[in-house]
C-alpha cells in the first residue's frame, strides 16, 4: 500500500492540496488519502479524494505523534504533536514498518504538504 499523508491549514483549497499532492507523487502511485482524522471533512480533502478516485484514512491525534517524521516543523510539533502531519499521516496509515518514499512536499501557495509513504497494510 502506498499512501499519500496530507497536512493542510484550514483554508487551503483543493488546488492546495492537489499541488502538494503532484509534488509528492512524482512516479508514485497512492492507494489511500490520509490526514488528521479532525480534517477528514474537509471539501478540499473531499475534492481531491473524488478527482483520484483514492479514499480517506482518518489518522487519531496519537498515531500522529508517535510517527518518526523526517521533517521537524515547530509549528505542526507545538499543534499537532509532530514534525509533519503529512509524513506523519502516511506513515500511520500504511501500516507498522511503513517507510517513507521521500520528504514531504509543499503546495505553491504554502496551505499544503503531502508526503508519501509505502507498507503492507492493504
Amino acid at each position: 500500500m502506498i499512501v499519500a499523508g496530507l497536512g493542510f491549514r484550514t483554508g487551503a483549497s483543493a488546488q492546495s492540496l492537489r499541488s502538494a499532492f503532484e509534488r509528492a507523487s512524482a512516479g508514485k502511485t497512492a492507494t489511500a488519502l490520509a490526514t488528521a482524522a479532525e480534517k477528514c471533512d474537509s471539501t478540499a480533502l473531499r475534492d481531491l479524494a473524488t478527482e483520484t478516485g483514492l479514499r480517506i484514512i482518518a489518522v487519531a491525534a496519537d498515531q500522529l505523534a508517535a510517527q518518526p517524521t523526517v521533517t521537524q516543523s515547530a509549528p505542526s510539533r507545538a499543534a499537532r504533536g509532530t514534525g509533519s502531519v503529512a509524513e506523519a499521516a502516511a506513515l500511520a496509515a500504511a501500516g507498522p514498518g511503513a517507510r517513507l518514499c521521500g520528504p514531504r512536499a509543499v503546495s505553491d501557495d504554502r496551505m499544503a504538504t503531502c508526503a508519501f509513504a509505502i507498507g503492507e497494510t492493504i
